[in-house]
């Protein structure tokens, strides 16, 4: 077995002046930050006092959900001989928030769409080895296997003329 660390830095850059005096005195604002990596700049959702032109914990983690099954597929496909020549995906995430304030991640679900050349075969025999291989990416993902809710995928194939 192999072990991976991730280490970063998750810098605070939201005091106004009276820290934390109360929850409005402050900003949500930080910067996520790695050597040799240009910086995240986050916030909470707008919901939560955060600022809406930066990125939100909530959303990198359909992000990053969305990026490892999309990393899956590719070098899947690339091992199967199934030549992909676009992917874009559209995830979406659902959180359900508790009276109290806590809450969780219900479901995401991944809508990637996959191109192919139309040298790849019928549009069944393509969808059939597609829907293989997200299903096989899935089973693969390191953050899919990590989180504790379902992530669905809704995947569509684009055959090129």
């Amino acid at each position: 077995m192999r072990e991976h660390r991730y280490d970063l830095t998750v810098t605070w850059t939201g005091n106004v002046g009276k820290g934390t005096a109360d929850p409005g005195a402050y900003d949500r604002d930080h910067v996520v930050s790695a050597p040799g990596k240009p910086d995240l700049p986050g916030s909470s959702d707008p919901s939560f006092r955060g600022e809406s032109s930066r990125w939100n914990p909530e959303e990198l983690l359909v992000a990053s959900l969305s990026q490892c099954h999309m990393l899956w597929f590719l070098g899947l496909a690339a091992a199967a001989g199934v030549v992909v020549t676009g992917y874009v995906d559209h995830p979406n995430g659902t959180m359900t928030e508790e009276p109290g304030g806590a809450g969780q991640f219900a479901e995401v679900t991944l809508r990637p769409e996959v191109t192919v050349p139309a040298s790849t075969g019928s549009a069944t025999d393509v969808r059939d080895r597609l829907d293989a291989l997200h299903h096989r990416a899935h089973e693969m993902c390191f953050i899919a296997r990590s989180v504790n809710f379902p992530v669905h995928h809704q995947a569509d194939v684009r055959i090129e003329a």
